[in-house]
């Protein structure tokens, strides 16, 4: 039996685990690069709850929490970000989930500044190919998803000319100190509404925090 929440979509029954996959790619290369920032994100909430994402499993590494009495799964999916649906279809396999109700995907979007987020219970990929793959393997856009921003603050006639939009390049390079000092304050941010999620509900969540979100663009 699905939880009541004051969002219009059910988190589902506390007998499966909620799923919380951030998307990034593996290994050191990309560590602290822009397209990794769903991966950082994970990372900021396990250290919160005090466990390590190190175990192994449907392609992905993982651990384990409780978080609003819930059991919840963090995973940073192994298999590059083009590819991530295949570790999201194997952990909904593996633990049965509903996606529509026990799903959260993190993601780095160039169309939000860097320094907000915006949470979002479905969409298009806009581009983004980790959301595309997600997108292909459940059939359909109804799942939520939390962006975080990760476009430069850029002047009005560099946007103009499309330099928000800087492409692979930018999202594969390590990011500037000073941009990781501002990524890291929105992590905290992230965490927070990730546990709000599961507390309030997406919709009452995505009231609370999109609206502090006030120096992204309009939502496309």
């Amino acid at each position: 039996m699905a939880e009541a929440t004051e969002s219009g979509r059910q988190i589902g029954s506390r007998g499966s685990p909620f799923l919380v996959v951030g998307l990034g790619n593996p290994g050191p290369e990309y560590l602290w690069t822009p397209h990794n920032a769903g991966f950082m994100a994970i990372d900021r909430i396990a250290q919160q709850e005090g466990v390590v994402v190190q175990n192994r499993r449907c392609r992905a590494v993982t651990a384990t929490c409780r978080i609003a009495g819930r059991e919840v799964v963090l995973a940073k999916p192994e298999t590059f970000m083009n590819l991530s649906g295949l570790a999201v279809a194997a952990l909904i396999r593996e633990f049965e989930a509903d996606p529509a109700k026990d799903l959260l995907v993190i993601h780095d979007e160039l169309d939000l500044t860097l320094g907000t987020f915006k949470i979002r219970e479905r969409g298009s990929p806009a581009g983004h190919n980790g959301a595309r793959s997600v997108t292909g393997v459940l059939g359909n856009q109804e799942w939520l998803r939390l962006r975080i921003g990760v476009g430069l603050d850029l002047p009005p006639e560099a946007i103009a000319a499309g330099g928000r939009r800087l492409g692979r390049d930018y999202l594969l390079s390590p990011m500037r100190k000073a941009d990781l000092a501002v990524l890291d304050e929105v992590l905290d941010r992230v965490a927070t509404a990730t546990r709000r999620i599961l507390e309030v509900g997406p919709a009452a969540a995505m009231n609370e925090f999109n609206r502090r979100e006030r120096n992204s663009p309009a939502e496309e």
